[in-house]
């Protein structure tokens, strides 16, 4: 244990910056996080910054590492350096006569503006304070700096709830009659300094500490708290950023904006971070501190009108923070604080902006000759294009949040409730009202409503559950899995946090938060700028993976291609089945007893299919089109058996002679037939068609038919027909057969040539075991990851939110499987299937066209393993070109790291024995054989 203390203590802690020089730089955010690193690069640039020092990250793991206390001699380093801080700031740290007042502030190696504590004004006291107060000959100045530490202290530190000191502040100010709290006079903020100190000793049960040191540690380890608070920790998890970086605590000399009207503070960027535009932007307050400006207490005036009040403070920050700019290259979030005319910076990072604002920042400083274009790439993330492809909240709207699910689909609605798909239709259509479709969960059978809402809320499912899947297809907002709603048994109305909703109220979803808002909330459209379509042609040049779109109808197919797409990875049949002109034909086709009645339906259908396909094919315009034949069991066609049940058993008590309760029992009876224990694993998929293989011959001949009218129009299409849920070779060859019989029937039919391709969907895992069998039949393989992700975990999709959720809570999963691949399971299935299939047939096609192939993370492993194509929503088209293009682009940089030559292990003395012994051997051999040649008779 000495040991380690001792190992401990040479540790270096503490990292110094001040008079132009520090011990750290920009490159250190690992160690001293962003704002730390920012410091120290600031410092070592020249720039006016207040001295100070930074206790490292590393520091913070081991504070939690050895059960929330400090290492051996990070103590003793803070006094040294403290030290230091005196001599460079010529202020001595508690003396009553010349007090040096410190800062702590939190700092990741990534930015989490809000999410930790910050405490101000640290080292005053009953003392000091007068001390401070005689030096600058400002009562109010210094008691309002104290009542300001007081309260900040109690909130952060002792954990008193701010509120109560707010409280005490209002109820002074209307005592007065005075609105803000520039008003107060020093008398007015000493009486405060007396109320705060009584509250720090009536809520936390001690005395507001005097000692300065002691200010000093408590503060710092509440800064490491801090680490761990709930914002901190969902900030974390909503922006994937990891739990066991630590933050570093910056302990900095106070300056001081509340001196007067010739000082001040303020916040900006060097460019607008919502809009992009190349302009001075930010807020300052004189005579006020930094908390002034972001907690609203005052109107903040814009930063150009700092140029009328302090041209030459103006002229130099704006200097400043250009050529801060120009050293990072990139967007500069900085903070300042003018004492008596004198500017100070105390915090440059990386601005936080907004998608447009990323484009345009990242477009117009290549052009600037700023940044290059692989940079440029860089600083766009995929996910953040969501905000750019649907309806947003407006930013200025007053939100009441009503309740959290998950964030299914992006974007933002505001409608009427409806609790079923028929009320959405009838609201919609007959009555022309904007609905919110509210389901406990949703099927296909309510894909008629869906279509029509303008969002999707349901108590149950997960982000891959069937609303979110197809909410996601048609950029429609959609929140899933919100389980504090709960929905009467009428089916009317739902109750949320002890407020009830009826049929007709207004309500807003968020989809990109998964936040449920009370009444209408104004929405807005983004606007695609013509930076866009730029950037997103730099990203194609980059990106060796093709991407397509899941799409079913042309409208999506448009849209797919209007966003980039380069063909249809799957386009899912059964969805045309549930509209209304067909639904009766498929129901026939299903109650049929006898094969002609069956071939009947399946006639009517086969002019509606074929349509279908034709309107797909000339969207893509000679793009590839997968088609997946039939693959959901046929009892979710049908009425639900338990409703069918109710029907029958009503109608038999109140009307046994109701010519339509035959119909009812009939249909019951073949749903009871037709009914799974687990229909996921039933008969479905390939099972369908090898059951009923005159559905696999209509499908086909469809496909055929729309096929060969596009050649005889032009359009050389190559359809891809897609056989699903194949787990054995002979399954695909027994439907493979079907359809290559059927497309030459139609060829002979139609007298046209086309070409086209067989492949299969790889989602169950002895398909992937069985890659290389079934590659020998197939000509592409598509994985079908939301079910590869279920078969392989043994998780349903739409049951597992509330087990999901527990394991990433409790660290057994980093992330929904569902959301992002399971590399080291799914992942495994995933590559195998890859090796084995190339192994078979070097040429096969390779794709994805679950839901991960919207996913940045999955798309950067189906890049590594090297599959052709990735498909997902048309609405996440953009954002997997991105995704493929930052996968590219990383690869492309790794390979020009420079690798460290490997040194070759100096050979052994017997081994370079050994190997001299065997070459002499080899000469004399030689040498005997050439001299026997050559002493033999000629012709022997």
């Amino acid at each position: 244990m000495g040991s380690t203390k001792k190992a401990a203590s040479k540790k270096k802690f503490v990292y110094f910056f001040g008079n132009g020089k520090a011990e750290g730089n920009g490159t250190m955010r690992d160690l001293l996080g962003g704002k730390g690193a920012g410091l120290a690069e600031m410092t070592n640039a020249g720039v006016p910054v207040p001295a100070g020092f930074t206790i490292t990250t590393e520091t913070c793991n081991l504070y939690y590492a050895n059960k929330r206390k400090v290492p051996v001699g990070l103590d003793d380093q803070i006094k040294t350096n403290l030290v230091k801080l005196e001599k460079a700031m010529g202020k001595k740290f508690g003396d009553p006569k010349n007090t040096l007042l410190v800062s702590v502030r939190s700092g990741s190696k990534f930015s989490m503006p809000g999410m930790m504590d910050t405490i101000l004004n640290l080292g005053l006291n009953d003392v000091t304070v007068q001390g401070i107060a005689a030096a600058t000959g400002n009562d109010r100045f210094a008691y309002d700096s104290y009542r300001r530490f007081i309260s900040m202290f109690g909130s952060v530190v002792l954990e008193i709830e701010k509120d109560i000191y707010e409280k005490a502040l209002s109820a002074k100010k209307r005592e007065l009659g005075i609105k803000l709290d520039t008003d107060l006079s020093a008398d007015d903020l000493k009486d405060l300094v007396m109320k705060f100190k009584k509250i720090t000793r009536e809520e936390a049960g001690k005395d507001f500490p005097q000692d300065t040191m002691t200010q000093l540690n408590m503060s710092r380890d509440a800064v490491f708290r801090s680490w761990n608070n709930d914002r901190a920790i969902y900030y974390r998890k909503m922006h994937d950023i990891a739990a066991n970086l630590g933050t570093a605590v910056n302990i900095q000399a106070m300056v001081f904006g509340n001196m007067g009207n010739d000082s001040g503070t303020g916040v900006g960027f060097t460019r607008n971070p919502s809009t992009g535009e190349n302009v001075f932007y930010g807020e300052y307050l004189t005579n006020a501190q930094g908390e002034d400006v972001v907690a609203g207490v005052r109107t903040p005036n814009p930063i150009a009108k700092l140029e009328e009040e302090m041209p030459a403070v103006f002229k130099q920050l704006h200097g400043i923070t250009k050529r801060l700019e120009k050293h990072y290259k990139d967007v500069q979030d900085f903070e300042f604080t003018i004492e008596k005319g004198r500017l100070y910076m105390l915090q440059t990072r990386a601005g936080k902006r907004t998608a447009q604002a990323a484009i345009r920042i990242a477009v117009e400083m290549v052009k600037e000759g700023l940044i290059s274009k692989d940079m440029a790439i860089q600083r766009v993330l995929p996910k953040d294009l969501d905000q750019l492809l649907h309806p947003i909240i407006d930013p200025k709207a007053d939100l009441t949040v009503l309740a959290k699910g998950l964030p299914a689909s992006p974007g933002a609605a505001a409608g009427k409730i409806v609790f079923t798909a028929g009320d959405a239709v009838r609201w919609a259509e007959e009555l022309d009202e904007d609905v919110i479709l509210v389901r406990e969960e949703t099927c296909p059978d309510d894909i008629h409503g869906m279509e029509v809402s303008k969002g999707i809320l349901t108590a149950r499912g997960g982000m891959t559950s069937h609303a979110a899947v197809v909410a996601r297809g048609w950029g429609k907002c959609c929140v899933a899995g919100c389980e504090d709603i709960k929905i009467a048994e009428d089916g009317k109305s739902f109750e949320v946090n002890g407020k009830t909703f009826k049929e007709g109220d207004w309500i807003s979803l968020n989809g990109a938060t998964g936040e449920l808002l009370e009444g209408k909330v104004q929405t807005m459209d983004p606007e695609l700028s013509g930076e866009f379509a730029e950037f997103m042609n730099w990203a194609d040049q980059y990106r060796k993976l093709k991407v397509r779109a899941n799409a079913d109808i042309p409208r999506d197919a448009n849209k797919a291609r209007e966003f980039g797409a380069e063909g249809i990875g799957l386009c899912r049949t059964e969805h045309m089945f549930f509209a209304e002109d067909r639904l009766p034909h498929m129901r026939a086709m299903i109650l049929a007893t006898e094969e002609e009645a069956r071939h009947e339906a399946l006639r009517q259908l086969l002019p509606m299919q074929r349509s279908d396909f034709k309107g797909l094919f000339d969207s893509m315009q000679g793009f590839p089109v997968t088609i997946r034949l039939l693959d959901p069991p046929l009892h979710e066609f049908l009425p639900k058996r338990e409703e069918l049940m109710l029907e029958v058993a009503k109608l038999e008590a109140a009307n046994p002679d109701a010519p339509e309760l035959e119909e009812k029992k009939k249909i019951l009876s073949r749903v009871q037939e037709l009914h799974e224990l687990n229909p996921m694993l039933g008969h479905r998929g390939c099972r369908l068609g090898i059951s009923y293989p005159e559905i696999t011959e209509m499908q086909v001949r469809a496909i055929a038919e729309a096929a060969a009218e596009c050649h005889a129009e032009g359009n050389k299409v190559v359809p891809e027909i897609m056989i699903p849920l194949v787990g054995n070779v002979l399954e695909f060859k027994d439907q493979k057969e079907i359809a290559e019989r059927v497309v030459n029937e139609v060829k002979k039919e139609k007298g046209v040539k086309f070409d086209y391709q067989i492949g299969t969907m790889i989602e169950l895992p002895r398909a992937a075991l069985t890659a290389d069998e079934i590659a020998e039949q197939a000509q592409f393989f598509s994985f079908g990851t939301n079910d590869l992700t279920q078969t392989t975990l043994g998780f349903s999709r739409d049951d597992a939110g509330k087990v999901i959720a527990c394991y990433e809570e409790k660290k057994i999963l980093k992330k929904d499987p569902f959301q992002t691949i399971d590399v080291a399971g799914v992942g495994q299935l995933v590559q195998m299937a890859v090796d084995k299939g190339r192994m078979a047939r070097p040429n096969i096609k390779l794709g994805i066209c679950g839901e991960h192939g919207g996913d940045p993370a999955s798309v950067y492993f189906c890049h590594k393993v090297g599959l052709n194509y990735v498909s997902c929503s048309p609405y996440r088209v953009p954002i997997a070109r991105l995704a493929a293009a930052r996968a590219a682009l990383e690869e492309k940089l790794a390979a020009k790291k420079p690798k460290a030559a490997k040194k070759k292990p100096a050979a052994k003395p017997a081994k370079k024995a050994v190997k001299k012994a065997v070459k002499t051997v080899k000469k004399v051999k030689k040498a005997v054989k050439k001299a026997v040649k050559k002493a033999a008779p000629k012709g022997k």
